[in-house]
Order: structure tokens, then C-alpha cells, then sequence
């Protein structure tokens, strides 16, 4: 019975770790997508691109795909504007799925954008993201977006 009894623990100790490891490594995913758009998409801050994306990744953005050297092209054309809105990104996960060192996640994704302290914007898409586990973390190798109009 003591054996029983101790196997039980165990298994259960087991289990408990395995679910806390991929609650700890969803949480990973979702800050690498809250972390890339701050900033990336917010702040332009070219330099940390390789903390989020893979060499080969993609955007299909509206119908469009936007490799690296196309998102390089975008922020050096927002860095040239001397009066840069600000923008806020918010997000609201749907799931999240991580197999082996491969992850799914689909959110909302919210963006308030200011000028001079006053809301000129609000834009929602409706994302989806895959990501890889690599040597350095968590990194975006693909990001699905499509637009939501306004209801």
C-alpha cells in the first residue's frame, strides 16, 4: 500500500510539472507576441528583431507578404517621420497550443494609436502566429493578420 501510495505522489508530481512547464511556456508565447509588437510595431527598434522572429520569417499582412527586408523597409520609413504617433498594443489570447518545439497561437489584437496625446485610431485584427522553439527561445517564424472592421 505504501508503494501504491508513494507511486501516486509521484505520478502526480509528474503531472503537476509537465502542467506547469506549459502554462510557464504558453505565457513565453504570449509575451514574445505582446513583446514584438511593443517593440517592433510600436517603437521601431530594428535592432531586436532576431529576439523575436526567425531569419525566414513572415507576415501575411491584408493579402500581403512581408518578409524581413520588407519590415526593415517599413520601419525606416516610420523612423523618418518627425511627429511619430504613439502606438498601444493590447491583446486577447484564444488559444495557445505548444507541441514539442513547435506553437500555435491565436489572439485579437488591439491598437490604439495617439498623436500629441490624443487617440486618432483604434485598429483590431484577428491573428494567428506560429512560433519555434530554438537555442536562443522562443521565436515567430510565421504571423497571420486580418483586419476586423469596426461593428
Amino acid at each position: 500500500m505504501k508503494k501504491l501510495i508513494l507511486s501516486v505522489l509521484f505520478i502526480s508530481m509528474l503531472c503537476l510539472s509537465a502542467f506547469s512547464q506549459t502554462q510557464n511556456e504558453e505565457k513565453q508565447i504570449q509575451d514574445l507576441i505582446q513583446n514584438s509588437f511593443d517593440d517592433l510595431f510600436s517603437s521601431f527598434q530594428s535592432e531586436k528583431l532576431k529576439d523575436y522572429y526567425t531569419d525566414d520569417f513572415i507576415l501575411l499582412e491584408q493579402g500581403e507578404v512581408w518578409d524581413i527586408p520588407t519590415i526593415l523597409n517599413y520601419f525606416d520609413r516610420a523612423k523618418q517621420n518627425p511627429n511619430p504617433p504613439t502606438r498601444v498594443n493590447r491583446f486577447e489570447f484564444i488559444e495557445t497550443k505548444i507541441e514539442g518545439n513547435r506553437a500555435w497561437i491565436a489572439y485579437h489584437n488591439f491598437a490604439t494609436i495617439s498623436l500629441n496625446g490624443e487617440i486618432v485610431r483604434e485598429i483590431r485584427w484577428l491573428e494567428s502566429a506560429t512560433a519555434v522553439k530554438t537555442k536562443d527561445g522562443w521565436r515567430l517564424d510565421m504571423l497571420h493578420s486580418t483586419r476586423v472592421e469596426k461593428d
